[in-house]
């Protein structure tokens, strides 16, 4: 199979080191866009990348890294931002599609992969969620020459990450009684190495041009459960109480944590600008299900059991 030449904007986060490694175990070749090269040399242990520094704000730069590459990723996203009133957000999820889109034109790529989140809509009650919402139709509605494919991913956990860790080192400086806002709030978190399985995937287009995918694991949980297990597993055990509603923004403005469902899969046929989901992933067998009652396949990948895989600093 043909090697692909693929540009990697955000390929220096949790889930772009991940994929970036296995786009180059799979031969393909890879450039990695940097704001300071310096600080992420530590990727050139990989045989094939290219780091290079890049301001991915300004198009012409942008457009010339972009010449010759088969397909850009766009893993760029921010959980936090300096200030408020979502200015933050809107540069860094709606106004960098926009020059990736205008870039990608004058480039001539033939395919972008978009990395959203779960949730995102143009009316989403977050600024995060409304700014990924508003990328996510700058794609639709763009007329782009090159094909698109959107995932939506739910909250994604696996070793180092953000989510679980945050939480093992919250409840390592907490003694007793840990005080949870919103302690019913229900996930369904996907391990990283799935949403990778799903790019990877989709890399060559094909039936998943033009269509959004929603990425989630097998299993809910409610947000007491999670921290429940990972009190489990990291040895401090704590007794969980549920706050009020009206303290959810005080602990929301530290934990920074999405809501999540669903999860990846491709219908019979579908239908350019569709979206997908839920189904299971099971890894276990390989390839593409049979149609599940003559309407969808459900891609196939490993459970990501939470008590599984996880890399939790026990706050020592």
């Amino acid at each position: 199979m043909k090697r692909l030449s693929i540009c990697i904007l955000g390929g220096t986060g949790f889930l772009g080191t991940r994929l970036v490694a296995r786009l180059i175990k799979d031969g393909h070749r890879v450039t990695v866009l940097s704001r300071d090269r310096e600080q992420h040399k530590h990727l050139l242990v990989l045989p094939g990348l290219t780091l290079e520094n890049c301001d991915v704000y300004d198009e012409a730069q942008l457009s010339e890294r972009f010449r010759g590459k088969d397909v850009v990723i766009n893993l760029v996203g921010i959980l936090n931002e300096r200030g408020f009133g979502g200015g933050g957000f809107r540069r860094a999820h709606t106004e960098l599609t926009r020059v990736v889109l205008q870039a990608g034109r004058s480039a001539g790529i033939s395919r972008l992969l978009q990395v959203s989140a779960l949730k995102a809509a143009v009316d989403a009650p977050s600024y995060y969620l409304r700014s990924k919402g508003e990328a996510e139709k700058l794609i639709r509605e763009s007329g782009a020459s090159f094909d698109w494919t959107i995932f939506q991913p739910s909250v994604i956990f696996g070793p180092g990450d953000s989510f679980l860790n945050r939480f093992a080192n919250l409840l390592a400086s907490v003694p007793l009684v840990f005080p949870l806002a919103r302690p019913n709030t229900r996930f369904q978190p996907v391990l990283v190495d799935d949403v990778i399985e799903a790019l990877i995937r989709c890399l060559r287009g094909g039936p998943s041009d033009g269509q959004t995918y929603e990425l989630g694991g097998p299993q809910v949980y409610t947000l007491r459960e999670i921290v429940q297990l990972v009190a489990k597993l990291t040895g401090h055990r704590r007794w969980i109480i549920g706050l009020p509603n009206f303290a959810a923004r005080l602990q929301g403005a530290n934990l920074r944590t999405r809501r999540s469902a669903g999860v990846l899969a491709t219908r019979n046929r579908p239908t350019r600008g569709e979206t997908h989901g839920p189904a299971t992933l099971d890894r276990r067998a390989a390839g593409l299900r049979r149609p599940v009652a003559g309407t969808r396949h459900e891609l196939r990948a490993r459970p990501p059991v939470l008590e599984r895989q996880l890399s939790i600093s026990d706050g020592r």
